[in-house]
This record gives structure tokens, C-alpha cells and sequence, in this order.
């Protein structure tokens, strides 16, 4: 049975905070085999701008990916998307209306902080860990229910830090979980987490469990500013899917989804 490796979530230097070619990614993809390989910048926001591609630049990152999907058509499939922060008032029809393959709706602030970014890593000495937990699950069921998004980003990205809440994660989780059911929403396997402090990869084996119960389909994801990213922890990360159950995972064309096996 032939197998796809799948890798839809990474990023340019456009974003500010990442490193390396288009060609260097594109290139250390089809050395590892990947079959697959989306991009998804930053999408444009009037919020925390200095970490996201600006909006004078869309055409010019469009224009980018899609020369490198027919320059590389032979060798491997490229697409094109955007990653998309969930801020009420702040997102732009400009993003969500886009001529893309898929978005990735992500959740990395809280009222404006950006709970993920160690810059601002302070506040959450000011806060109770379990609010902060509840209002990340929240914020994700709200975006689920928005149905502008085809993929969550990095699920349970709150655990980056290590703060855990002392109640139970599947049910903090629970409501976003039906959401992104409900709103036919693929969930990400992320592997960046294996790189940050809490060194496991999003979401957790538990929600992933979670997610296969109610029929949640998957795909998988490098989220990677770095070459050295590309493709690392991959087969962690279809192992994990494996042992829960999973054998298919999705990618996109025109925002439409396939199953592949993997």
C-alpha cells in the first residue's frame, strides 16, 4: 500500500522569526520524502505585527509558492496557506477570503497575551494556571464554531511552558473538541512541541484520543521557522496516530479535503 508523508504547517522568513529559503525547505523536504509540503505563513494582522508577514507582502509570499509549486511539480507537491490567529476584531477578510489550499486557525493570545511567546512569559506568574487553560479551550471552541478555518494549530499549544492545570485536560478540552467536529475542522499533529519545554508534541496522546472517539480527522505538521525543523519528529508523530487508531490523514486542494494514507 503506498504511503504519503504529509507535512502542511511551515513558515518563510517573511513571518520575521524564521530562517532559510523557500528552495532550502522545499529541498530538505524531498530528501526526507515528503510527499506533501504545505506553507502557511503568518497570515497579515493590525496586531503583534513584528512576528507576521505584512499585508503588502501577500502577493508577493503568494507569488513565491506558487513559482516553487511548478518549479518543483515533479519532485513534490507544494501548497499554499496561512496560519491564522484567532483574535476577535483583528482578523481580515483580505486572509479569510484568500485564494489558498487551507487555513490554519491557531489560538496565541489570550485578551492580547501572547501566552506562547516567551517575551511574555511573566504573565503567567499574574494569572490561575486552570483560567488560563479554560480560556485557551475557549478561545479554540470559538474559533472552531467561526467555521473560517480548516485545521486547529497545535491544539493544547497552552502546555508550551510546562504551567498544567490541576483539573482534567479531556474535559477543559471537551467543548472545543465537539466544535472542531462539528465544524468539519482537521486537528494537527505538531510536532514543534518536542522542541519547546514541554517536550511532547501537540496535542497530547489524550486529546488525540479524544479526537479519534469522535471521528476528528488528522493531519501532520513540521511548524517549521528553521530547516532543521522540516520533517523532525515525524515518525513519532505517525506512530502515535498508528497506536491510537489512525491510518488516514488529509491534505487540501482549493480548500477541498483528500484522505491519504500515511
Amino acid at each position: 500500500m503506498k504511503t504519503t508523508r504529509v507535512d502542511l504547517h511551515n513558515h518563510t522568513t517573511r513571518c520575521n522569526h524564521a530562517e532559510g529559503t523557500i528552495d532550502e525547505y522545499i529541498q530538505k523536504a524531498i530528501e526526507l520524502g515528503i510527499d506533501i509540503y504545505g506553507f502557511s505563513e503568518h497570515a497579515p494582522m493590525d496586531f503583534d505585527e513584528k512576528y507576521r508577514l505584512p499585508f503588502c507582502d501577500m502577493q508577493a509570499y503568494t507569488n513565491d509558492i506558487l513559482t516553487a509549486k511548478e518549479r518543483y511539480k515533479n519532485e513534490i507537491e507544494i501548497l499554499l496557506g496561512y496560519e491564522v490567529d484567532w483574535l476577535q476584531g483583528h482578523m481580515d477578510k483580505r486572509v479569510l477570503e484568500a485564494k489558498v489550499d487551507y487555513l490554519i486557525g491557531s489560538v496565541h493570545f489570550i485578551d492580547k497575551w501572547g501566552f506562547d511567546n516567551p517575551e511574555f512569559i511573566g504573565g503567567w506568574k499574574e494569572k490561575d494556571i486552570d483560567e488560563i487553560w479554560k480560556a485557551y479551550f475557549e478561545a479554540t471552541e470559538a474559533m472552531a464554531k467561526s467555521g473560517k478555518f480548516d485545521i486547529v494549530g497545535h491544539l493544547d499549544l497552552i502546555k508550551v511552558f510546562k504551567y498544567m492545570p490541576k483539573k482534567e485536560i479531556r474535559l477543559l478540552a471537551k467543548d472545543a473538541l465537539h466544535a472542531i467536529k462539528k465544524s468539519n475542522m482537521v486537528i494537527e499533529i505538531n510536532t514543534a512541541g518536542l522542541r519547546k519545554p514541554i517536550g511532547e508534541m501537540y496535542p497530547s496522546e489524550a486529546l488525540l484520543e479524544e479526537a479519534y472517539i469522535l471521528n476528528i480527522p488528522i493531519t501532520f505538521s513540521s511548524d517549521a521557522h528553521a530547516v532543521d525543523h522540516i520533517g523532525a519528529g515525524y515518525d513519532l508523530a505517525t506512530t502515535l496516530a498508528q497506536n491510537i487508531g489512525y491510518t488516514k490523514a488529509v491534505t487540501f486542494n482549493g480548500r477541498d479535503k483528500q484522505l491519504v494514507t500515511f
